[in-house]
C-alpha cells in the first residue's frame, strides 16, 4: 500500500471516528435549555442543561430543547359584555419559562406547552372580566379593566410555570352596529354642547349690554339731579373756580400779565401780577 493510500485510509478512518464521536454530544444554544429523556432510568432526568456542548448516550437518551429567551403570542378573542354587546379583543403576550420547573413542564404539557396554555388562558381571562361590565363602562375604564386583565392573566399563567413579562392590548373594539351607534351618540353630545356655548354666549353678550345701559342711565340721573340739587349758576360758578385756578398757575410765569376773561363781549379781564 503506498504512503497516499494510507492517508487516505488514516484520514477516512480518524473521519469516522470523529463522526462517531460526535454522535456522543450535542450542543445547547444562547438562549436554550434542555432536559434528558433516559430511556435506562424509565423518564426525565431532573437536571437542566444550559449552553455549550454536553455528553449523552444515543439511543438511551435523548435531549429535549426549550427556549428561555422571551417569546411574543398574539391571542384574539370575541366576548360578551354585561350588557350583552360584543367586543373584539387582541392581546399580546411576551412569555418564557421557568427555566427550574422544565422537567414538570415537558412532563405535564408537552413542548408546545405556550400553545395549549396560553390561549385558554387568555381567553378564560377575558372572558370572566369583561362580563362584568357594561360596553359604555369599557369605553370609559378601559386603563383600569385593562391592568385587571393583565394582573389576572399573569396569576393564571403562573398556576403553568410560564412568565408573562408583558400583557398588551393591541385592540379593543365593539361590533359595526355598536360602534356606529357610539360615534353618532358622541357627535350628539359634540352638538349639544356647540349649541350650549353659543347660547351662553348670547347671554353674556346681552347682559354686558345691560350692564351698559343701566350705566349710562344712571350717569344721566346724576347729572340731572346735581343740575336740581345746585342750579345752573352754581354750576357755573364751578367752573369760574376753575378758571380762576388755572390763571393763577399761569400768573407765575414772567411772559404772562393779564389774562382776559370774555374781554370782547363786555367781560372784564383778571389782572395777575403786573409788573412794569
Amino acid at each position: 500500500m503506498s504512503f497516499a493510500s494510507k492517508l487516505i485510509t488514516l484520514g477516512a478512518g480518524i473521519s469516522g471516528l470523529g463522526f462517531f464521536v460526535g454522535r456522543f454530544f450535542f450542543t445547547i444554544d444562547a438562549g436554550e435549555r434542555a432536559i434528558m429523556f433516559d430511556r435506562a432510568n424509565g423518564g426525565i432526568k431532573e437536571k437542566i442543561y444550559g449552553e455549550g456542548m454536553h455528553f449523552y448516550i444515543p439511543f438511551f437518551q435523548k435531549p429535549i430543547t426549550f427556549a428561555i429567551r422571551l417569546q411574543s403570542k398574539t391571542i384574539t378573542s370575541q366576548t360578551g359584555t354585561k350588557d350583552l354587546q360584543t367586543v373584539d379583543i387582541a392581546l399580546r403576550l411576551l412569555f418564557r419559562p421557568v427555566e427550574s420547573q422544565l422537567p414538570n413542564i415537558y412532563l405535564k404539557l408537552g413542548t408546545d406547552y405556550d400553545e395549549r396554555i396560553l390561549p385558554s388562558v387568555g381567553k378564560e381571562t377575558l372572558k370572566s372580566v369583561i362580563a362584568q361590565y357594561d360596553a359604555d363602562q369599557i369605553l370609559k375604564q378601559r386603563e383600569r379593566i385593562s391592568q385587571e386583565i393583565r394582573q389576572q392573566i399573569i396569576q393564571n399563567a403562573k398556576e403553568f410555570n410560564i412568565i408573562l413579562d408583558d400583557v398588551s392590548f393591541i385592540h379593543l373594539g365593539f361590533m359595526k352596529e355598536y360602534a356606529n351607534a357610539i360615534e353618532q351618540k358622541q357627535v350628539a353630545q359634540q352638538n349639544v354642547e356647540r349649541q350650549r356655548y353659543i347660547v351662553d354666549r348670547d347671554e353674556q353678550e346681552k347682559q354686558a349690554q345691560i350692564i351698559k345701559s343701566e350705566g349710562e342711565a344712571e350717569a344721566a340721573i346724576m347729572i340731572n339731579k346735581a343740575v336740581k340739587q345746585f342750579g345752573a349758576a352754581q354750576i357755573e360758578l364751578k367752573r369760574l373756580e376753575a378758571a380762576k385756578n388755572i390763571a393763577e398757575t399761569l400768573s407765575k410765569s414772567q411772559n404772562i400779565s393779564f389774562v382776559p376773561s370774555g374781554a370782547g363781549q363786555g367781560g372784564n379781564g383778571l389782572l395777575l401780577n403786573v409788573r412794569v
